[in-house]
């Protein structure tokens, strides 16, 4: 009898990873940001915060926005081809405050960002302020209308 159940309580055991892995997949995704970024090395670092600085810190280099939308994405993506509209809305809303940047995770030259971002799932936004510094980031998709309103707290 105990035989029998064995493949039934299997399945359970299987449903019930499946069910906590999407429950908590932001919280897995965010652990394994933070040890990317931990892992990343000096020279990575270096020139991701460089970069970052360089073209999203306006208030040193006096661009008009006041935030940056950095959205990493694949190209065989179903999530990402959803975003593609939402990321238009973000792009005609507010007169051009929200700098939309798109970067492709296959693409060498965003391999440095990525390990500066910690970047491990696809597709990924993250909203930066006016100085360049990260103040949200999301797993998967998102409404403009959401990060719309995260420019606005």
């Amino acid at each position: 009898m105990v035989r029998k159940n064995i493949p039934l309580l299997v399945l359970i055991a299987i449903v019930l990873m499946f069910v906590a892995a999407f429950l908590f997949k932001n919280d897995l995704n965010h652990l394994i940001s933070e040890k990317m970024k931990q892992q990343a090395g000096t020279d990575e670092v270096l020139s991701g915060k460089t970069w970052v600085d360089s073209l999203f810190n306006y208030s040193k280099n006096r661009q008009g926005f006041e935030y940056s939308l950095l959205e990493f994405k694949s190209s065989g993506c179903a999530i990402c081809k959803k975003m593609e509209p939402e990321l238009e809305k973000v792009r005609n809303a507010h007169d051009k405050k929200i700098n939309v940047v798109v970067l492709n995770v296959m693409n060498p030259n965003s391999q440095n960002v990525m390990n500066y971002f910690g970047i491990s799932a696809v597709p990924t936004q993250i909203l930066l302020d006016h100085h360049g510094e990260e103040v949200f980031r999301n797993y998967g998709f998102i409404s403009a209308e959401n990060i719309i309103l995260k420019t606005e707290n």
